[in-house]
């Protein structure tokens, strides 16, 4: 896959918290959301867009309610935005091509990982399975793999 956009179909398929999230860059609630706690290998890609984003390999628990990843598949696909909302200075995190709202990045994640926690709204993302890969259009993804979901 490599056309990756914005289409007003795309936008008309997004749940009503998808939509708020990705369009309105508001955040679900903590620990009640889709991929918190999801261990499956696999590719997670933009909701709005299908633009590859993150991997299971890079998955981690943070215990902070949100889908935490320590760095991108594709960085060319992460746009980094300040966000002084809520009284707080963040780095956004966007999708370059589809333009959602993603989360935010943090400088608090592993330190044997690169220190960054790319916090994520489980709303903006589809997960692709391992299995799945070929047939979505995301078989490049595949050699990031070996038998046991670990990068090869």
């Amino acid at each position: 896959m490599s056309d990756f956009r914005k289409t007003p179909d795309a936008i008309a398929r997004l749940t009503p918290l998808q939509y708020r999230v990705t369009q309105e860059s508001a955040t679900e609630r903590p620990f009640e959301n889709e991929f918190n706690e999801h261990r499956e290998a696999g590719l997670y890609v933009d909701i709005v867009s299908g633009e590859p984003l993150f991997t299971s390999l890079d998955k981690f628990q943070s215990h902070c309610g949100w889908p935490s990843f320590s760095k991108p598949v594709e960085s060319s696909n992460i746009v980094e935005k300040h966000d002084a909302s809520h009284g707080m200075e963040r780095t956004e995190v966007r999708s370059k091509h589809g333009d959602s709202h993603l989360g935010h990045v943090f400088d608090d994640g592993p330190r044997d990982r690169g220190g960054l926690r790319y916090c994520i709204n489980s709303a903006s993302l589809r997960f692709i399975p391992l299995a799945d890969l070929e047939k979505e259009g995301y078989g490049e993804y595949r050699k990031l793999f070996d038998k046991e979901g670990r990068q090869s």
